[in-house]
């Protein structure tokens, strides 16, 4: 099942991708519930992500950056999950940066997932877009708008 925000953001897309670091991170924790960032290498190729939830569930979540580029229209990175909290079976996230114009951007967050057993996936959704909904005010902060 997919699920996908597109929020415009003030700067070039190349400036807004490479501020998709810790600090972005840390600004896009959820505000309710405990979340640990226990390891975050960054947003290219071969860096990691690794998230400790404590509350109201006591979790894990790590997921490894797969890709990643950037041409004359978008720059993006790619995380997969590689240990995820139940009932996420499979978790593909593309982080996506088109360019609008030399002054604007758009931020894709295009999310792919499945959960084990499958037929939680539609039951799940709910939950996810509620989790992810946010960023949208929380980029249009950080990044202006």
């Amino acid at each position: 099942m997919k699920i996908r925000f597109e929020t415009r953001v003030k700067g070039h897309y190349k400036e807004v991708m490479k501020r998709f670091d810790r600090e972005l991170f840390e600004a896009l924790k959820p505000k309710q519930g405990e979340m640990e960032i226990v390891e975050f290498t960054g947003s290219k190729t071969g860096d990691r992500v690794h998230l400790k939830f404590t509350s109201p569930f006591s979790m894990e979540w790590v997921s490894d950056i797969i890709s990643h580029g950037e041409d004359d229209e978008k720059a993006f990175f790619v995380d997969e999950g590689v240990k995820l909290p139940f009932p996420i079976g499979f978790w593909r996230h593309q982080h996506i940066v088109e360019k609008v114009d030399e002054q604007y951007a758009t931020i894709i967050d295009d999310i792919e997932y499945k959960a084990s057993p499958s037929f939680l996936t539609p039951l799940i959704y709910p939950a996810l877009y509620a989790a992810f909904y946010p960023r949208k005010k929380v980029y249009q902060s950080y990044f202006g708008v």
